[in-house]
């Protein structure tokens, strides 16, 4: 077969363009003669490419990320959106010009592209880009989803769909109430997407919306006899039993998706490459920090990307993390700083606070000892392949499924109690902070440590993430043999 051209479509945040950009990276490293573009839009590639002298144009990294291109698309947003500072209407208008504007100036790009001599042969839309297989479907192109949450989500959302609405819809106010899925372990309500239970609010409803019409891109391939092809972020010894469960889907487990754990080098300060969406805190220099401190002794507090944590919870953790008398690092992004607030005014003797860092070179640090995490996909396999044991503190969306996975299923950390209002209070966080740093969490210890060999081997050359990877490239060739003829 003729080399490959992968177009790679994210959607515009942080936690979904690191996935996204680490499976870019993945294709063009597995695959060499392929080429690899990725497409986020305009709003967000003008933060990854600050320096730009036209801050939209295509860029190319020749180097540390093997070559792939850069090219945006308009989601009619140039200047971003903030879902969680949305009202309804805004959050449902949201949805419907990303998909308009998205369809016309990413088809432009397909054709730019081909004008340059570069025509893409698979486009790989990654959750939430529902509308770019529609495009991909216009111009019989073979497309795949990738799937950046884990496949329990993949599996809960498909069963949903597909007739378990009305009785989780029926039952929605009752968190205790359990349901039974095929392939799934019996889960309570409360352990399921917040999308489920949170009916009133439109905001989320407009959100949720996208992940509907992401399976019904499935269903479209299904009903013309296609097995839709679904790559997951995922490690195959992880979610075995689920991804069994899911025969009428094409799976290929290929994560963790995590730029630096197959990157040669890392991102230096001043280089010219890609950027995370936020400034790191490189002036504070908290690796050397950490290289002050004994094995295993700090704590390191982030809730990602896109969670808002209140003043209050603020309040309760840093409370929480003064009762623990462990030395922390704590990330509080600049957007989420209240007016009379600096990292000053929330960080004590032992602890530093900051307002981004690399995650990944923190956790794999040997002087983390615990990671209080709202369990992000992100974040919560970013602790297992480094080996950092975690306090779950579950915000939205997924991570109510992602913290009962990591305390119940893997048994790598422990999901904390929260009120109604999703805080954690100082008590709490400090007694789970004992429990896994303590004299007793020397069985959280040792399951972050086996699960962390099980997916350095799964990401080595051979290994299972590595195969179904290939297995994806074989598959695609077959179906675009199959159309040819």
């Amino acid at each position: 077969m003729a080399p490959q051209h992968f177009l790679v479509v994210a959607f515009p945040g942080q936690g979904h363009i690191n996935p996204t950009r680490a499976l870019a990276e993945r294709l063009a490293r597995a695959f060499p003669g392929a080429r690899v573009t990725l497409s986020a839009a305009v709003s967000a590639h003008r933060r990854m490419f600050p320096s730009l002298a036209s801050p939209d144009e295509e860029i190319i990294i020749p180097d540390g990320a093997s070559g792939i291109s850069y090219v945006p698309h308009s989601d009619g947003y140039d200047d971003g959106f903030n879902l969680f500072a949305a009202t309804g209407d805004e959050a449902w208008a949201h949805v419907e010009t990303a998909a308009r504007v998205g369809r016309a100036t990413l088809s432009a790009a397909l054709d730019r592209l081909a004008a340059r001599g570069r025509p893409v042969t698979c486009v790989v839309y990654a959750m939430l880009m529902w509308w770019a297989a529609d495009v991909a479907r216009e111009r019989g192109l073979p497309r795949a989803l990738y799937w950046i949450q884990p496949a329990t989500m993949l599996a809960v959302y498909y069963h949903y769909f597909h007739g378990y609405e009305g009785l989780i819809t029926a039952h929605a106010g009752e968190p205790g109430f359990t349901v039974a899925m095929p392939g799934l372990p019996p889960m309570a309500i409360r352990e399921l997407p917040s999308f489920f239970t949170k009916l009133a609010d439109r905001t989320l409803a407009a959100a949720f919306d996208d992940i509907r019409k992401t399976f019904q891109q499935l269903d479209l391939d299904t009903s013309t006899g296609e097995k839709p092809m679904v790559l997951v972020n995922t490690v195959e010894a992880l979610e075995a039993g689920v991804l069994a469960s899911l025969p009428g889907l094409d799976l290929f487990p290929v994560g963790p998706a995590v730029v630096s754990l197959f990157a040669d080098t890392r991102r230096s300060p001043g280089t010219d490459t890609v950027r995370d969406l936020y400034e790191h805190d490189d002036e504070k220099r908290y690796m050397e920090w950490l290289d002050t401190k004994p094995a295993r002794s700090v704590v390191y507090v982030s809730f990602g990307s896109m969670s808002a944590v209140s003043k209050r919870q603020k309040q309760e953790i840093k409370r929480g993390l003064a009762a623990a008398g462990r030395p922390y690092l704590w990330v509080i992004r600049k957007n989420n700083r209240d007016a009379d607030e600096d990292g000053d005014s929330v960080e004590q003797d032992a602890g530093m606070v900051v307002e981004w860092c690399d995650q990944v070179r923190v956790l794999e640090h040997g002087a983390v000892g615990c990671f209080v995490t709202h369990c992000g996909w992100n974040s919560t396999l970013e602790s297992v392949a480094c080996g950092a044991p975690a306090v779950a503190v579950p915000q939205w969306s997924d991570q109510d499924t992602n913290a009962r996975l990591v305390a119940e299923e893997w048994g790598t950390g422990v999901r904390a109690a929260i009120d109604a209002d999703r805080v954690v209070d100082a008590g709490e966080l400090a007694r789970c902070l004992e429990v896994v740093m303590g004299d007793t969490g020397a069985a959280i210890r040792g399951s972050s440590a086996a699960w962390k060999a099980k997916v350095q081997e799964a990401v080595a050359d051979g290994g299972s993430s590595d195969l179904h990877l290939r297995t994806f490239l074989g598959c695609l060739d077959r179906f675009i043999s199959t159309k040819e003829t």
